[in-house]
């Protein structure tokens, strides 16, 4: 028997997925109850942003990303960024990268690529690539999606993306090319436009030739909003994990650049893994912070508190046995829409296996999705099948109880570290 049975929804329905195209973007509600520090915070925001006045009217529709969830390839894809959602109404969700080349030629199936619902914005689409033509007509093609906003990836160490002069990270040697595709991007958009980069590649590490592709990229750009991943990038052949293990992370970068470029917005990423630590970043004058696996791997304890901890907003007391009625509703109306039973159960499903961590029956749960994935044809049959391994108190749990854990002190002093102040000049910046 299915543990959904004669369960009362408190939420409304959920928008089938194969309304992809928006039209009219969805305005979530702008009516809550902000503390002090809250209210703060987005006021700051919007002071340190310069949008254009089309831009601003994108923007103002949600809460500032004072949270968002990274970019990250074959994680980001739409059915995480649906389970994401239903857990926090706030956060800022970003796609996977996508590479120009892939929307230019895909023109016949770009839904597949672009489509997403409604229920998903704020979201971010993350572009790579190092052609300015295909830049120009992949986000000219975007339009038609009404993404909120158009990131462009300059941090990506994978050798697959950063080899043989190809793009991600290693752009950050080519800023003036940076300049011209952001300029490019933002002329084909109406929405705003940033770059996420490291804070070095190699030897090219210092603080002042960090500054200089900021200083490029925004002097030659429409470009006000940089996500800065506060680790450099090694391009010697190392993995991408160890990429985000190995180089040290400086966040003294980061809050030095707020204190150098005060006409810029930037968001801090790299090793902030709760809503705890990206609480600790804020009260220290980070514009925004950017998680990535922590909010993959542990979504309830991570995007639970987002709205509660960062927002203000009260809780919705959503459970996780509410999460997963819709969810149902959503994956069996994606089941197999792209042909040859793809997407499949094991796809779909894949974002909620890590739903229960740490709670009872998670173990079981697992091994009964697996066995589950062989013979499943629906959502709701995979449900049944698996959900008798959680207990009902864990189910019936409302979102955001506990207090999160995380590291308080993980910013203290850090204005203590700060490098010296950067002096641009301009003409050896500019056309160097």
């Amino acid at each position: 028997m299915v543990k959904f049975s004669a369960y009362s929804l408190m939420i409304s329905s959920f928008t089938p997925f194969h309304s992809i195209i928006l039209k009219t973007p969805r305005r979530f509600s702008r009516n809550i109850p902000f503390n002090h520090s809250t209210k703060s915070r987005v006021a700051s925001y919007y002071q340190n942003v310069e949008l254009h006045t089309e831009d601003m009217m994108g923007a103002s529709r949600y809460l500032p990303p004072l949270f968002s969830v990274a970019p990250m390839m074959e994680w980001t894809d739409n059915h995480y960024r649906t389970l994401a959602r239903l857990i926090s109404k706030h956060a800022w969700l970003y796609t996977e990268m996508l590479a120009a080349e892939t929307i230019v030629y895909q023109q016949g199936n770009l839904d597949k690529f672009l489509g997403y619902s409604p229920e998903q914005h704020p979201v971010v689409l993350q572009i790579g690539g190092s052609k300015l033509e295909n830049l120009a007509k992949a986000t000219e093609l975007a339009n038609a999606y009404n993404y909120d906003e158009i990131n462009f990836n300059c941090g990506c160490p994978s050798p697959k993306v950063a080899g043989h002069g190809c793009f991600g990270v290693r752009l950050m040697l080519d800023p003036k090319f940076v300049g011209e595709a952001m300029s490019v991007i933002a002329a084909n958009t109406n929405v705003p436009v940033s770059v996420k980069c490291r804070i070095g590649v190699d030897d090219h590490d210092s603080y002042n030739e960090l500054c200089d592709f900021i200083y490029k990229v925004s002097s030659l750009s429409p470009t006000r909003h940089f996500i800065i991943h506060s680790r450099k990038a090694l391009l010697n052949g190392i993995s991408p994990a160890d990429n985000r293990r190995i180089p040290p992370l400086k966040y003294e970068f980061y809050y030095a650049l707020l204190r150098d470029f005060p006409d810029l917005t930037f968001t801090i990423n790299g090793g902030i893994n709760s809503v705890v630590e990206a609480n600790a970043a804020l009260r220290e004058g980070a514009h925004g912070v950017m998680v990535g696996r922590a909010a993959y791997h542990y979504p309830w304890q991570t995007l639970g508190h987002v709205d509660t901890a960062i927002y203000g907003a009260p809780s919705s007391g959503i459970t996780r046995r509410e999460i997963l009625q819709r969810y149902q509703e959503y994956g069996d109306s994606v089941l197999g829409k792209d042909g040859n039973n793809r997407p499949n159960i094991r796809e779909v499903a894949k974002p909620l296996l890590n739903l229960f961590y740490s709670e009872p029956g998670n173990g079981l749960w697992k091994r009964k999705a697996d066995s589950a994935f062989m013979h499943c044809k629906t959502m709701k049959s995979f449900f049944e099948e698996t959900l008798v391994a959680i207990p009902d108190s864990v189910l019936d749990a409302p979102i955001a109880g506990g207090v999160p854990s995380g590291r308080e002190d993980l910013f203290a002093n850090v204005h203590d570290f700060l490098p010296p102040q950067y002096q641009a000049r301009e003409e050896e910046a500019l056309y160097a």
